[in-house]
């Protein structure tokens, strides 16, 4: 049947528990808003730069800035507040031009997605503070250190939140947190519950009492945290990686209180040289066929890969063609 929402309304309902018009994609017809004083990307050509703490980061061709490996900004946790000051950046943000130049130029049907913050979650930015052995050595022997430097960045957070909310009035609150590999979690719950859980909650719940809907990022195997993101409030989760995550599971258990955006495992089976046209597509029909019936689904599938490679083009031809027909057959 021909849809009568647009990209943006049907995630939105999708958002909000109610079965959606068709199956939505994630991220398509999405923009990320903030002040751009806040996101540092070198210029073509710049392989190495710092962050606004001035942590050293070098540019991957296929993954975007990280951390310099073995250059670390923090060594002990118990030194950080010599250390981590307040970035000068955050007094110079003009927010109203800031949020004209950017709201001025994007397109009015793009959803508004995003959150304002000062570093990629409060596990991620320990890392990328400390390396991850150290990090973890930290929370280990120096927890109530590590609570104070998460604090900090907290207060930071929700600062910047409030006016975030106030000046670009976005659609969707996003929190990313890398706590999770192929395997597990990096803390255990009881850990998770003692440092980490709080920091989430408490940012989570400005954006929620201003009336947002919230998206919560985590890769890997992250589905034992989930009843914990639902409690805060987060209405759905991506990438949902169902090679680290029972899904079908998930799904029985949240129902379309939590929706599921993902689906697809992008750097597997599908990438292989030697998978068929028709096995990519095929997996694609799979993750609708589990997954979509009775909402709380947005499919999120393409190959990992240098996006000017004609073969990753190639196969995510394949798997958006595949979506685009399926799309309206669930609902």
């Amino acid at each position: 049947m021909a849809a009568h929402l647009t990209d943006k309304e049907n995630y939105l309902r999708m958002l909000a528990g109610d079965v959606p018009e068709f199956v939505p994609r994630t991220m398509g017809f999405a923009c990320t808003v903030g002040p751009r004083d806040l996101f540092i990307f070198p210029e073509p050509g710049i392989l190495e730069f710092s962050d606004i703490f001035g942590v050293p980061m070098i540019v991957e061709p296929n993954s975007g800035p990280i951390p310099k490996p073995g250059e670390f900004l923090l060594e002990d946790i118990r030194k950080w507040r010599d250390i981590i000051k307040r970035p000068k950046v955050l007094d110079e943000i003009n927010w109203e031009m800031s949020a004209k130049a950017v709201l001025d130029n994007r397109d009015p049907d793009l959803m508004k997605f995003g959150g304002a913050s000062v570093g990629n979650g409060y596990f991620m930015i320990l890392t990328y503070f400390m390396g991850f052995n150290n990090a973890l050595i930290a929370i280990m022997e120096e927890p109530e250190e590590v609570k104070e430097l998460l604090n900090f960045i907290l207060e930071l957070n929700l600062e910047l939140g409030r006016k975030f909310i106030e000046f670009f009035k976005p659609d969707v609150f996003h929190m990313g947190d890398d706590i999770a590999h192929e395997r597990d979690t990096f803390i255990s719950e009881e850990v998770f519950l003692d440092i980490f859980e709080p920091m989430w909650r408490a940012q989570t719940k400005l954006y929620k009492e201003a009336g947002l809907y919230a998206e919560h990022h985590n890769c890997g195997a992250f589905q034992s945290f989930l009843p914990h993101i639902v409690d805060m409030g987060f209405n759905s989760w991506n990438p949902a990686q169902p090679k680290f995550n029972d899904l079908p599971a998930v799904k029985e258990r949240f129902g379309r209180k939590l929706a599921i955006c993902g689906g697809f495992e992008s750097n597997g089976y599908v990438s292989w040289p030697e998978t068929t046209e028709e096995e990519v597509r095929a997996e694609v029909k799979k993750a609708l066929d589990t997954l979509a019936p009775n909402g709380g689904f947005a499919f999120g599938g393409n190959i990992l890969g240098a996006m000017d490679n004609p073969e990753v083009q190639k196969r995510n031809g394949w798997i958006t063609d595949e979506y685009e027909k399926n799309k309206y057959k669930y609902y």
